[in-house]
């Protein structure tokens, strides 16, 4: 495993993080199988991982509890952990206090090492600077609640400067890779914030793992191909963050032993400034060929849910963007799109029922005009009653 500091406190961390966002989860019942995800929470940290991501809401409030249950016997001592208040909930001063000392009973624990506001965008800091967010930050760090104070950003580059310019920020958590560099923060913001002394984790390296699939579409495969080296879609991804040195920890939320073995590998050897300038020209080809291909931005977050309509709006734009980008017959997706969304595991969750009621927006970090897709999905994925036939046809 490999390290690197945080310029404002001298932590070694390690370059791969474990996310708790994608816990292992049983797809019948949609709920994290617990064992397995404390399994590989402590494997990881048994090979070197000692940064651990969390938040308020991943896994519908429960994966903070999962992760105080993978730091008993002993795993709390060889690990950072990071959860972060969940910036659009907070209505008042006290109730910053409140979820804090939750989260700390959830978690087990009475420090937690680097805090985040969680999603920060310009007119989400300014209200909770308005609500006195830096003095509860302040008096949680000297009361000992929490150590670091950070922030996660999902908003513009202009944005993204002044916050790390408004306060002596310790860490911030932006979205970054190979298809993101002039999205949200970007290349820019990264650099800033390494400027500043800032320590810089990155979330969605692999953007909700639309950029990893084992098979690439033909278009990106192609590129690939041309390469000296054969890496995986994931390695390449992976690497291709890494070879920044102004990256701390890249957060990676893996669910499966292979995809856990496969990053401790990686980060055992993905140093910063190694890629050469083929390798980086490969990749920018790869990233505009993306652009190309995929329809809709979505990375899968969830932010979005739940939808009050009960649309599941990520699956949606998944099954769409998936048939796009892979050249899918329509009866493929449509196929797809039953068994994921026509109520085979439940209710129906169709693109179709959207109502337009802006909800979703208020929360997407990737700023999609969600009803305006749906619109797209399902005329794409509904289109001539087929869906219904499946269904028909799988009852």
């Amino acid at each position: 495993m490999l390290y690197r500091n945080v310029p404002k406190n001298g932590d070694r961390l390690s370059i791969l993080g474990f996310g708790a966002m994608r816990l292992p989860v049983d797809e019948t019942t949609g709920q994290i199988k617990e064992q397995k995800a404390i399994d590989l929470m402590r494997r990881a940290i048994d090979n070197g991982v000692n940064y651990l991501d969390t938040a308020w809401p991943y896994h519908g409030g429960q994966s903070e509890v999962i992760v105080g249950k993978a730091l008993k016997a002993g795993y709390r001592d060889k690990v950072k952990i990071a959860t972060k208040l969940p910036s659009w909930a907070i209505t008042s001063r006290e109730h910053m206090d409140e979820i804090l000392n939750s989260q700390l009973e959830k978690l087990g624990i009475k420090t937690i090492d680097y805090y985040l506001l969680h999603g920060l965008e310009g007119d989400s800091w300014d209200r909770l600077k308005k609500l006195g967010v830096i003095e509860f930050l302040e008096t949680a760090k000297a009361d000992g609640r929490i150590g670091n104070i950070g922030f996660s950003f999902h908003g513009s580059k202009e944005d993204f400067i002044r916050i790390i310019d408004e306060y002596d920020w310790v860490f911030c958590q932006i979205q970054y890779n190979f298809l993101d560099t002039g999205n949200q923060a970007g290349t820019e913001g990264l650099e800033y914030a390494a400027q500043k002394d800032v320590a810089v984790m990155i979330m969605e390296p692999l953007r909700g793992g639309k950029i990893s699939k084992p098979v690439a579409p033909p278009a990106v495969q192609a590129l690939w191909d041309q390469a000296d080296t054969r890496c995986t879609p994931a390695e390449w991804a992976l690497r291709w963050v890494w070879n920044h040195p102004e990256v701390t920890v890249v957060l990676s939320g893996m669910n499966t032993d292979k995809q856990l073995d496969e990053n401790l590998t990686l980060a055992g050897d993905s140093k910063a400034n190694t890629f050469s300038s083929s390798e980086l020209t490969l990749v920018e080809k790869v990233a505009d060929t993306y652009r190309e291909l995929m329809p809709i931005g979505c990375t899968g977050c969830q932010y979005c849910m739940p939808c009050p309509a009960g649309v599941n709006i990520p699956s949606c734009f998944e099954v769409y963007n998936t048939a796009k980008m892979f050249g899918e017959t329509q009866q493929r997706a449509q196929f797809i799109y039953a068994l994921r969304n026509g109520g085979v595991r439940g209710n129906k969750t169709y693109a179709s029922l959207c109502v337009e009621c802006g909800e979703c927006m208020e929360h997407c970090p990737q700023h999609i005009e969600i009803p305006e897709r749906l619109k797209e999905v399902a005329a794409f994925c509904e289109a001539d009653g087929m869906v219904d036939v499946v269904l028909k046809a799988l009852s």
